[in-house]
């Protein structure tokens, strides 16, 4: 299936990464030698997409309200299939990029027609979370159960299959106990975004973190529906790369 743009943007710049620091800020080496900091927001380890001395992608907007004009959007590596591959890491952005995908049609096969959709609405366990979309069905729809939605940022791999959590979540394992929670008077959905377009599949991180292998799959016996979503980065736009499958076990813990 060739890719449909989704997403445009001017070109990005791109430098080399010399380090990352604080959890929250990367320096960056550009190609006229210029050395700036930049905003990093994922606060995780990056396991597999952080190496010192690859090139990256940041994007400049300097405003009166932000402290740093720069912001890290993308990362170059080695791809599953032997090329180089650039990786999403900014996990500001699924969120948005679901929601485009949503409004353009791209997941009418499975969630239909859409009268409204909703972010960050307050729900789970003594109203403590909030969801990161909340789909409401139009009037005709067959199913008029309303739809919560929980996105995932995927950029770790094992070989061909981008898995996630890189690490331990608490927060993550709470999203999907919250989830389960909801059925069956609604739809539970998690949306695995692969933020790398050299994936053929998705499976839990079981060996980084085991508890949320197993409410994975408590979540999939209770229903909740799990559609991850794969998407291309390029210099000037991302791209929708399709649907993929999934498996339940991560690979390595299959063999």
């Amino acid at each position: 299936m060739p890719a449909k743009p989704l997403m445009a943007f001017p070109s990005l710049v791109e430098g080399r990464l010399l380090k990352r620091y604080k959890r929250f800020l990367v320096d960056v080496e550009l190609s006229n030698g210029q050395v700036v900091t930049a905003h990093c927001a994922n606060t995780g380890p990056m396991r597999g997409v952080l190496h010192p001395g690859q090139r990256v992608r940041l994007r400049y907007s300097p405003s009166p309200n932000r402290k740093l004009s720069w912001t890290w959007e993308q990362a170059e590596v080695q791809g599953a299939h032997g090329t180089s591959c650039w990786v999403g890491v900014n996990t500001s952005l699924p969120n948005t990029l679901l929601r485009i995908a949503i409004e353009t049609g791209l997941l009418n096969n499975v969630f239909g027609a859409i009268g409204q959709i909703r972010r960050e609405v307050v729900y789970g366990r003594k109203n403590r979370s909030r969801i990161d979309l909340l789909l409401i069905p139009e009037s005709s729809s067959s199913d008029s159960r309303w739809i919560y939605i929980e996105i995932k940022n995927t950029t770790w791999t094992d070989g061909s299959t981008a898995i996630f959590p890189d690490t331990v979540t608490q927060r993550g394992q709470k999203h999907l106990e919250e989830l389960i929670d909801v059925l069956p008077q609604n739809r539970a959905v998690l949306i695995p975004c692969l933020s790398r377009s050299d994936v053929d599949i998705f499976a839990p991180g079981d060996t980084a973190d085991l508890l949320y292998g197993k409410l994975f799959r408590k979540a999939i016996d209770a229903g909740v529906e799990v559609i991850p979503c794969c998407f291309g980065f390029h210099l000037d736009g991302i791209t929708w790369e399709g649907q993929k499958p999934y498996l339940t076990h991560q690979p390595s813990l299959m063999s």
